[in-house]
């Protein structure tokens, strides 16, 4: 494509839609640079419509926002980390707890999402970008070349104009699709995240989870969803704590079983129970997420527009790492700096807004998902959902079993009738160990 030179007749110079973390640090990071900025949201106030599982990693923010950590609207700072493999009746779980991870600059902390995207709106608005709430982007405009030139919205005569339109909508981005740069939308790509918000008393959530003050635990579940592949998560706030799964969306419809069904299974768990038991529910939220990584990515930029967070599937999903706010956070913050120097350099063209592509491969945003890219496919396969929590449970706990007057098995022998009990052959452990070797080596 070649460049173009910019028009003066728009409105602004930005739009970006979707008033979430992506779309405001986008915002934030143009209106300081001196462009004219608008902020679009659905939603009464940002974060009104959004849902995540609670935990965000909020390291990027050292950029935007110094000391972030004096006003940031947090719950808890998460000061331990665990990861736990269920059977019906089995717990194992390894444990870390990081007390440098209770100070400054800390590492992830727990937040409700209406607290957290309304914060960074407001830095937004503070840096000079304009927020209109209430507002849907129903679709683009474009000039006679096909160059995206605003949006369209449902206000009445609601046309808004820009040289550069920063999508942040959301998953399964409807303005990306219209632009003809979202291909892969096959339900195998996306999970359906599930969530119940239970109210119980501080001091009982200290007790319960070991932690005191603005300590924080998060918990990230395998073999907690029946039949249905996907995950569960168990995150604590100050005096409530989020419990939840993650299911894959093709295994879910698939099967008879609701999502609110699974949790409930999930809470009675013997090793779940005791941490949830008398939690009043307050609320229940579900979110679509873009599992798949690189195989689902759009094609981020177009001429006169560019796609950040969930709406470009910045989502990463491989089992020891579950992040998406931080993903959402850098790629709006690179949208905005790529929009910048497009429009400073007077060329909005796809050529002109190509900073984007090289700040997100230049960074962790894409070198992760590319490293990450076979984790995915191997943490959500049907050896790793179905076979493998209850081959390690049963070697640990054969392990650990004093079985006497019988004399003890090596772990050797026991890993291998473990194997064989499970109906797992070699040659596949073999090679999902290699595959997730490449993947987390």
């Amino acid at each position: 494509m070649t460049a173009r030179s910019v028009p003066t007749d728009r409105d602004v110079d930005v739009v970006v839609v979707g008033g979430g973390p992506a779309g405001s640090c986008a915002a934030l990071v143009a209106a300081r640079a001196g462009l004219s900025v608008v902020l679009l949201e659905r939603g009464p106030f940002p974060g009104s419509k959004n849902m995540y599982g609670g935990v965000v990693y909020p390291r990027i923010l050292d950029e935007l926002i110094p000391e972030w950590w004096n006003d940031v609207p947090i719950q808890r700072w998460v000061t331990r980390r665990s990861t736990m493999l269920l059977t019906e009746t089995q717990a194992l779980t390894v444990d870390f707890r990081a007390g440098a991870w209770g100070a400054p600059p800390y590492n992830g902390a727990t937040a409700y999402r209406p607290d957290f995207d309304n914060w960074l709106a407001c830095h937004a608005q503070a840096a000079g970008a304009q927020l209109i709430t209430s507002t849907t982007a129903t679709g683009l405009l474009r000039d006679s070349a096909g160059t995206v030139i605003g949006v369209r919205t449902d206000r009445p005569d609601g046309d808004l104009t820009a040289h550069v339109v920063i999508a942040c909508d959301g998953v399964n981005s409807f303005l990306a699709k219209e632009a003809g740069l979202y291909e892969h939308t096959d339900a195998k790509h996306f999970t359906l995240g599930v969530k119940e918000t239970l109210a119980l008393p501080k001091h009982v959530i200290d007790e319960r989870f070991g932690v005191r003050g603005r300590e924080g635990v998060d918990i990230e579940i395998i073999g907690a969803t029946g039949g249905v592949n996907g995950g569960g998560f168990l995150y604590t706030n100050l005096d409530t704590i989020a419990i939840g799964v993650v299911l894959k969306l093709s295994k879910l419809g698939a099967q008879q079983q609701r999502p609110e069904q699974i949790i409930a299974t999930l809470k009675q768990h013997p090793a779940i129970a005791p941490l949830v038991q008398d939690g009043e529910l307050k609320e229940y939220s579900a979110h679509i997420i873009p599992e798949a990584g690189l195989t689902m990515m759009p094609k981020m930029t177009t001429d006169g527009m560019l796609v950040a967070g969930d709406a470009a599937a910045l989502c990463l999903a491989a089992g020891i790492w579950l992040e998406g706010v931080n993903f959402a956070m850098a790629s709006g913050m690179y949208a905005g700096q790529a929009a910048v120097e497009a429009v400073q350099a007077n060329d909005t063209s796809a050529v002109g807004l190509a900073g984007y592509q090289r700040r997100l491969s230049d960074t962790f945003v894409l070198k992760d998902h590319r490293k990450l890219r076979r984790a995915p496919a191997l943490v959500l396969s049907d050896r790793v959902q179905h076979l493998y929590p209850g081959m390690v449970a049963n070697v640990v706990e054969r392990m650990f079993r004093v079985d006497n007057p019988n004399p003890k098995p090596g772990v050797r022998r026991i890993f291998n009738q473990e194997r064989k009990r499970a109906g797992v052959r070699r040659r596949d452990l073999l090679r999902d160990g290699w595959t997730g070797f490449r993947s987390f080596g």
